[in-house]
């Protein structure tokens, strides 16, 4: 089966991008799954339950998100009416909103997708190894992707490896800036370090870039703007074979 996941999606101009683009894409690429981070969805990051039906009625399937998760408050009932928006695992049950990982169900397959965030220069959340071999030992289908929302590359790296063989795809997000090593790890697990972004090209990270000079220039406190203008829309298609859950196949792309 064909799974494609898209990259941190920025601000109304991101999901409005997403909705133009991604019908043919998924027709040309006969994209069967469709996994999108949503966390800033919303303009000035975060995620509301508009945008995030918005990015379902688009022909989003399931949707992960980060450590801008519970910016908005008035998200916190959906996470728990919608199971396929999902938030990182590794935030403590019980007190957190929503589920870090849920079952798409086919009919005729079922594939897992599970969101984990990581602990270096982000929030210090659960230890996201211990957090991961717990789901996996409560799991049961053969196909299972994995958004791990993290800052630096070692630990997307490490965290790949300790999984390889375990999983049949994992996407990196956060950083908004794709990364050029898309490739099969030695035991069967499709890997790319960060996906990338949807929103506009000419940002910093989405963020108008004046605004984001002027926040590292005089050091004050700047109240962030989504830049206008033309889009991208940074994916990743990941081929799995079904009988043994690996990925045989993938394709970084960049839609204009």
């Amino acid at each position: 089966m064909n799974i494609l996941a898209i990259g941190d999606v920025v601000g109304t101009i991101g999901c409005q991008f997403l909705r133009d683009k991604l019908p043919s894409l998924k027709k040309s690429e006969q994209i069967d799954l469709v996994i999108a981070n949503g966390e800033n969805s919303a303009d000035g990051n975060g995620i509301t339950p508009a945008s995030a039906e918005f990015l379902f009625h688009s022909g989003v399937d399931v949707i992960t998100a980060g450590n801008h998760t519970f910016r908005r408050k008035e998200s916190y009932p959906f996470f728990f009416l919608f199971p396929f928006l999902i938030r990182p695992a590794n935030y403590p049950d019980g007190t957190t909103p929503g589920r870090g990982f849920t079952v798409y169900d086919f009919g005729y397959r079922r594939v897992t997708v599970i969101n984990l965030m990581g602990c270096l220069f982000l929030e210090a959340l659960n230890d996201p190894y211990l957090t991961i071999d717990r789901i996996l030992q409560e799991v049961d289908t053969k196909i299972i992707v994995l958004d791990f929302h993290a800052e630096a590359t070692a630990e997307k790296l490490a965290l790949a490896y300790y999984l390889d063989g375990r999983i049949s795809a994992f996407f990196g997000t956060h950083t908004h800036v794709p990364t050029a090593d898309a490739q099969i790890l030695p035991k069967g697990t499709g890997y790319i370090t960060d996906v990338g972004m949807t929103g506009p090209q000419y940002s910093v990270l989405g963020v108008k870039p004046e605004l984001a000079i002027q926040k590292f220039k005089d050091k004050l406190p700047v109240r962030f703007e989504t830049a206008t203008g033309d889009c991208k829309m940074d994916c990743i298609k990941f081929t799995v074979d079904d009988r043994s859950g690996k990925t045989i196949a993938l394709k970084r792309m960049e839609i204009l």
